[in-house]
């Protein structure tokens, strides 16, 4: 199995674009950071730090685009900063959420199981339209999202490609990159992603 853990920022702007930024501490590539961007016109772009990276993302979810570039982020307890090539993204954390605060309440190792999150997930899209904890990553592997807490994300400052994005907005509609969406509030989410390979 491949375990990822780190954070997930789920941001919508008022331009229409909605951003998905993932911030690994740990996974099978090291630290690094990644970005999914989909536009108000419903074109998916995937930033990422290199080809392995782009190439194991792009095996899990769908893009219209990939585009390769050095990828910086810094993450503190009330701001996350990205800057990956012609993106700049500055994310102002807020508190804890209702959800969050259940959340905290399962011991994490219980809550980043596949077993456990296999079980929860027809809860969970029930609690949270459109997010998923279970579900096909593609290739005949199976994905598990394990969200340990989740904090409000209170403002937002985007650019792309000079432009500026707009003001914080619900990450809707939905953005479509894999089985699972972002949940339409945005928010920054501590999270153990892992992914079973199929056995041989």
């Amino acid at each position: 199995m491949d375990r990822f853990e780190g954070h997930i920022a789920g941001i919508g702007t008022a331009s229409g674009t909605r951003l998905v930024i993932g911030r690994w501490d740990t996974s099978p590539f090291g630290a690094f950071t990644d970005v999914m961007m989909e536009d108000a016109a419903g074109h998916r772009t995937l930033l990422a730090p290199t080809r392995d990276v782009a190439d194991y993302v792009g095996a899990t979810y769908a893009f219209d685009d990939v585009v390769l570039s050095p990828i910086t982020s810094t993450l503190t307890c009330d701001r996350l900063a990205v800057e990956a090539g012609d993106l700049r993204v500055l994310a102002e954390i807020g508190a804890v959420t209702l959800l969050g605060r259940l959340l905290g309440l399962v011991p994490p190792r219980l809550a980043t199981h596949p077993r456990w999150l296999a079980l929860v997930n027809p809860v969970a899209s029930v609690l949270v339209k459109g997010v998923a904890t279970a579900g096909s990553a593609g290739q005949g592997r199976t994905e598990y999202y394990g969200v340990t807490s989740a904090r409000v994300i209170a403002r937002v400052a985007a650019t792309w490609r000079g432009s500026d994005l707009g003001a914080l907005a619900p990450v809707s509609p939905p953005v479509r990159f894999g089985f699972s969406s972002a949940p339409a509030r945005p928010q920054l989410v501590a999270v153990t992603t892992t992914i079973r390979r199929p056995e041989h």
